[in-house]
């Protein structure tokens, strides 16, 4: 075990870096990205409408001519106009609310001095942190990668995604400097700074939030994101209750075979946790479509969304509460409540962005309500199933959280419990 710069680390070979089991599973989901994204760019870039710029040369010809048909009524491109923001934003929201909603939780149990959460807070930050980066990964698909050096040496600094990118350069930094200073073998230095660090950390972390509400409050045209109450309240209890409950997850993973008397009480001070937040997210939920455009609120309570949103609720709130309400239950039970909260919480989140797309959009004209087209009637709903080169990356996805996590954790030893 060498060590550099006060932390210790352990010497890996390559081979058993790669040969891991945790990288094997990465590998298969990582090749399921792979898969996705080799769809995705081929119908960006590849299909006839690709070159429908040739009909200014060859006008009469057929093949011009589909390429123009499909530019102009087919399907090249993930994103339209009528529901601009799926699947991959679904997943980027996921990803990074719940991996910031797992550091906000670590930091602010370590403020309170909470022994075990200390104990074990490189390993959830490490998450964290990798569940963010798979949430990047998610939105550089979105906001296509190739034309990044483009937005980056043509900044539009009023646009809404450009309010995050001077988060993340001090987000990302300031939680791997917490995992450096956990790790650290100096710490007297590290007590010195590390309460003005968690002060910090949760500044930013509301920040981020806060931010992240008004990408969505910013669409005036959709008045289930705009009319939200507290819009940072409910991305912060919704992702607290998927927080806990992969940290849940992640604790029986990782630490169930190693000291048992911990592994059960750190079980059960987090069962607590995602209790409370479950209890939260539910009395959210119930008085904030008292509050929602009346439109948006029948569309969704009453309307096709109907059976997504009763069901969320009860994979969400429903099922966990019944579960987790008892203090004395086998951890198998926690892992299924646990389960059932991330599906949920995951399926809240195809509510709110899906929904927010509904016809029929806002009267912020004051001439009646929007409509996409001249010549489209107005309907209650819209709804199309995403391509499968987007659900393969997003389900993809999960392995930049594993292949993160893992390489930390070979090389750094994150997981293990610590004396504080």
């Amino acid at each position: 075990m060498a060590s550099n710069a006060g932390v210790k680390i352990n010497n890996v070979t390559y081979k058993s870096l790669f040969t891991s089991n945790s990288m094997y599973i990465a590998y298969g989901f990582l090749i399921f990205a792979l898969i996705g994204m080799i769809d995705v760019f081929y119908g960006r870039y590849f299909l006839p409408s690709a070159t429908a710029f040739d009909a200014g040369l060859n006008p009469a010809s057929r093949e011009v001519a589909e390429a123009m048909k499909v530019a102009v009524f087919g399907n090249g491109g993930e994103v339209k106009r009528e529901a601009p923001w799926s699947l991959y934003i679904v997943n980027y929201m996921y990803m990074i609310y719940v991996g910031s909603g797992i550091i906000f939780i670590v930091a602010f149990a370590e403020l309170l001095s909470i022994s075990l959460i200390k104990k074990t807070a490189a390993g959830f930050l490490t998450l964290g942190l990798a569940m963010i980066v798979a949430g990047l990964f998610t939105l550089l698909m979105d906001l296509n990668i190739l034309h990044l050096p483009s937005m980056l040496f043509s900044p539009n600094v009023k646009s809404g995604m450009w309010l995050m990118l001077p988060l993340y350069c001090i987000y990302i930094p300031l939680v791997v400097f917490k995992i450096y200073l956990i790790l650290s073998n100096n710490k007297k230095w590290g007590k010195h700074i590390s309460i003005f660090i968690l002060l910090l950390s949760l500044i930013v972390e509301i920040l981020e939030f806060y931010i992240q509400a008004k990408l969505f409050n910013m669409n005036e045209a959709r008045n289930l994101w705009t009319t939200y109450p507290f819009l940072t309240l409910y991305f912060m209890v919704s992702s607290f209750a998927a927080s806990a409950a992969i940290m849940v997850l992640y604790t029986y993973l990782t630490y169930r075979n190693t000291d048992r008397t911990q592994c059960y009480d750190l079980m059960v001070l987090i069962q607590k946790i995602t209790l409370y937040m479950v209890i939260a997210l539910g009395v959210y939920e119930a008085t904030a479509y008292l509050f929602i455009d009346k439109r948006w609120a029948e569309i969704i309570l009453f309307g096709d969304f109907k059976l997504y949103f009763y069901l969320y609720l009860t994979l969400a709130v429903g099922i966990p509460f019944i579960v987790l309400f008892q203090h004395s239950i086998h951890n198998y039970y926690k892992i299924l409540a646990s389960i059932s909260i991330i599906v949920g919480t995951y399926l809240g989140k195809i509510i709110f962005v899906y929904g927010g797309n509904a016809y029929p959009m806002s009267d912020r004209f004051g001439v009646g309500f929007e409509k996409y087209g001249e010549y489209t009637p107005l309907r209650d709903i819209i709804f199309f199933m995403p391509s499968f080169g987007e659900i393969a990356v997003v389900v993809g996805s999960i392995g930049i959280v594993i292949l993160v996590h893992s390489i930390i954790d070979i090389y750094f030893s994150v997981s293990k419990i610590r004396d504080k």
